[in-house]
């Protein structure tokens, strides 16, 4: 069934929407990333529009794995704990996988942010309502265990955020409300699972895995990386 776009979003109207738009908020993630910081994306405009406005070797961009963006960022943050982490996840995915969220608060890396665009729609598949669009998900992120949760309405209150982003007790999650965006945005680069896991591999100095054909492969350090 076609999406009625003055439907969705929680009964707003997209197109009198207010809200900054996904693009407002990168352009402040852009201006204020940490140095040596890892960014990992989810799927869709997420990962698109982050590659168009900020490719770097450090990105890890998430294809046709909804709601896995958050566990890879956990995982990284703990192998990776002298580096920033930065991870955005949509609201749709973050509710598919909620024990993610809960295993975020329960494990507490201080070098992990998660942006949670919030924006009522599976913006990915088509922009179907989520069905509550309205929760609010910093409340439910201090209930999973990470105090440090906050809603952001504004692109001027989430430089405000990041600015002042101090090491902690656990995780930041920083809740950002968005308007949809359900264009698909093209991608400067090829953004091929297998050459996005080499580059971000090498990136971090991470060593190369040859499997061999009856088990027992090696790992392979790439010169330079």
């Amino acid at each position: 069934m076609p999406v009625c776009l003055v439907a969705i979003a929680g009964g707003r109207p997209v197109v009198n929407d207010t809200r900054p738009s996904r693009a407002d908020y990168y352009a402040v993630l852009a201006d204020t990333l940490p140095t040596e910081a890892l960014v990992v994306t989810s799927l869709g405009n997420a990962s698109y529009l982050w590659a168009a406005m900020h490719h770097a070797p450090g990105n890890f961009y998430i294809e046709d794995a909804m709601g896995l963006a958050l566990p890879l960022a956990l995982g990284l943050a703990v192998a990776q704990p002298m580096r920033p982490v930065i991870v955005v996840e949509g609201d749709g995915a973050v509710l598919m996988h909620l024990g993610a969220l809960v295993t975020v608060g329960a494990v507490a890396p201080d070098n992990l942010t998660v942006l949670l665009i919030q924006n009522g729609v599976h913006a990915a598949s088509g922009g179907q309502a989520l069905t509550n669009a309205a929760l609010d998900l910093a409340n439910l992120s201090r209930s999973a265990g990470i105090p440090r949760a906050s809603n952001v309405a504004t692109p001027q209150a989430f430089a405000s955020a990041m600015s002042s982003a101090s090491p902690g007790s656990g995780a930041t999650v920083l809740v950002l409300s968005t308007k949809p965006d359900l264009a698909v945005v093209r991608p400067p680069v090829v953004l091929d699972p297998v050459l996005t896991k080499h580059r971000f591999m090498s990136a971090i100095g991470a060593p190369r895995y040859v499997p061999t054909m009856f088990g027992g492969g090696r790992f392979v350090c790439d010169q330079g990386g």
